[in-house]
C-alpha cells in the first residue's frame, strides 16, 4: 500500500506542475557520446527526478519478489532516468548476475535493427525499395513481391517456422538463411503465398530475405555489416549477432518453469531475430534514429509511416517497427520480441523522446506492463488500447503460455492510466 501511495501521490504532484522548457535539448547527432555504463549516475533536473520516482515506485510493484530475471530502462531526450538490472543470466542455476552489460537475445525487436540496414542501403542508394526481391535474389519466383513489400509485412510470404517443417523438413538440419530462400524457390507451389501487397500479414521469413539481401548488396555478411555501419559507430560495444561461434558466451532462455529452451532447429536464422544487446545499446539505437542524422528525414518518415489499414483500428506497421494511431493524434512507436524464453519490449514516444525498454530471459509477460508507463508522458493508453491486445502484438512459435494472475500490479498501471498526464513542452 505504501508503494500504490506513493506512485499516486507522485502523479499528483508531477501534474500539478508545470513542464519547464529544455533549454539544453541534447544534439541527437552526438549519440556515440552517451555516457555509456554512468548514465545513471547523471545528475536529474528536480522535474525529471519526479519521473524518476514514479518509475521506481511502479518497477518496485511490477518487478517485486525478484520477479525481473533481465533489464529495464526508461530515458527522455537521451537521459536515463531509471534503469534496473537484476537476475542471472543462467536463470535456473542462479549464477552470472545480469549487469548494464549483459546482451540480452532481442528476437523480434532485432526487426528494427535490420531494417534500418536497409534503410541505410537505400539512403546511399544502394537499393531502392520499389525494386523486386529478385533483383537481388536470383531466382526468387515472385517478381512482384518488393524490397518496401518485405519491411512492411505485405509481400504475403508465409512465416518459414511453421511451412518448413509442415513440408518436410528435416529437423535435424538447421535451417540457415540460404535455406529459406532455397525452400521458397524450390518449392514455392507448395507454399501457400498470397498475393502481394492484399494485407497485412507479420511473417519471419520477410526479415530472413532482407538479411539475405543486405549480403547480397554488401558483399560482406549480415553480421559485419550491422558492426560496420550500425554499432560500431553508435558505441553500441555490447551487441552482436548470434552464431554458432557465440555459443559459448550468449545467454540461454528459460521458461516461466526454469526449465531452459534446447537449442533448435531454427535458431541459426536471423534478420528476423538473433541479435543480441543491453538496454543501454538500445537507447543509443533509438536516439540515434529521432536525431535525423543518421537517416534522413525522408526515410526517418518512411519507416514510421503506417501502411495497413484493411482493417479498423489502431494497430499498424511502418517499415520495421509497429504503432498505435491513436484517436487523439499521438502516435506510439515500438516492437515486441518472443523467441524461446527471451521477451523484450522496446517503446519510442517520439513526442516525449522517450524511450522505454524491458529485456527478459525466463519468458516473464510482466515484461510487456512497461508499456503503460507511457501515460507517465502523455495521452497514450487512455484511449482503448487493452492489456491482452498485448498478446496480440506477439508472434509466437511456441504453445500459449499460462497468463499471469491479476496483482496488484494492475491495480498501480490503473492509478498511472487515470491519472492525469505531464503537459510536455517538447
Amino acid at each position: 500500500m505504501k508503494t500504490i501511495f506513493l506512485l499516486f501521490t507522485t502523479l499528483l504532484l508531477i501534474s500539478a506542475c508545470s513542464w519547464v522548457d529544455d533549454k539544453q535539448a541534447k544534439d541527437y547527432s552526438a549519440v556515440a557520446a552517451l555516457p555509456g555504463d554512468s548514465s545513471s549516475k547523471t545528475q536529474l533536473s528536480p522535474d525529471l527526478m519526479k519521473y524518476k520516482v514514479a518509475i521506481s515506485a511502479f518497477a518496485d510493484s511490477t518487478f517485486k519478489n525478484g520477479t525481473l530475471n533481465g533489464s529495464f530502462l526508461v530515458a527522455k531526450d537521451g537521459q536515463v532516468l531509471f534503469e534496473q538490472y537484476e537476475g542471472y543470466s543462467h536463470y535456473h542455476a542462479q549464477k552470472d548476475s545480469i549487469t548494464v552489460t549483459t546482451p540480452f537475445h532481442l528476437a523480434s525487436v532485432s526487426k528494427t535493427i535490420t531494417a534500418t540496414a536497409i534503410l541505410r542501403l537505400v539512403q546511399e542508394g544502394k537499393i531502392k525499395l520499389e525494386d523486386s526481391v529478385s533483383a537481388y535474389l536470383p531466382g526468387f519466383p515472385k517478381p512482384a513481391i518488393t524490397v518496401k513489400l518485405l519491411l512492411n509485412h505485405r509481400s504475403g510470404l508465409p512465416n518459414y517456422v511453421h511451412y518448413m517443417e509442415r513440408l518436410g523438413w528435416d529437423k535435424k538440419k538447421r535451417i540457415s538463411n540460404q535455406d529459406v530462400l532455397d525452400f521458397i524457390i524450390t518449392r514455392n507451389n507448395d507454399i501457400d503465398i498470397a498475393p502481394a501487397d492484399r494485407g497485412f500479414s507479420y511473417s519471419n521469413t520477410n526479415y530472413a530475405l532482407l538479411a539475405l539481401i543486405i549480403e547480397k548488396v554488401t558483399g560482406i555478411s549480415y553480421s559485419a555489416y550491422l558492426k560496420q555501419t550500425i554499432f560500431d559507430p553508435l558505441g553500441m560495444k555490447n551487441t552482436y549477432v548470434f552464431s554458432l561461434t557465440d555459443s559459448a558466451r550468449s545467454m540461454p532462455s528459460y521458461f516461466y518453469s526454469g526449465k531452459q529452451y534446447a537449442f533448435d532447429f531454427l535458431d541459426l536464422v536471423y534478420g528476423d531475430k538473433n541479435i543480441y544487446s543491453t538496454a543501454q545499446d538500445l537507447l543509443k539505437f533509438t536516439v540515434a534514429l529521432s536525431s535525423g542524422t543518421f537517416l534522413n528525414l525522408n526515410l526517418s518518415e518512411a519507416a514510421l509511416t503506417p501502411y495497413s489499414f484493411e482493417k479498423p483500428g489502431t494497430h499498424n506497421y511502418g517499415l520495421g517497427w509497429r504503432m498505435l494511431l491513436l484517436k487523439n493524434g499521438k502516435k506510439l512507436i515500438y516492437h515486441n520480441g518472443w523467441w524461446h524464453g527471451s521477451r523484450t519490449a522496446l517503446y519510442r514516444l517520439p513526442d516525449e523522446k522517450v524511450t522505454i525498454i524491458a529485456l527478459c530471459n525466463n519468458d516473464s509477460k510482466r515484461i510487456y506492463s512497461v508499456k503503460k508507463l507511457a501515460d507517465l508522458f502523455g495521452d497514450y493508453l487512455q484511449n482503448g488500447d487493452k492489456e491482452e491486445d498485448l498478446d496480440k502484438m506477439m508472434v509466437s512459435n511456441h504453445s500459449p503460455h499460462r497468463r499471469h494472475k491479476k496483482s496488484t500490479t494492475a491495480k498501480l498501471h490503473s492509478k498511472i492510466k487515470h491519472s492525469r498526464p505531464i503537459a510536455s513542452k517538447n
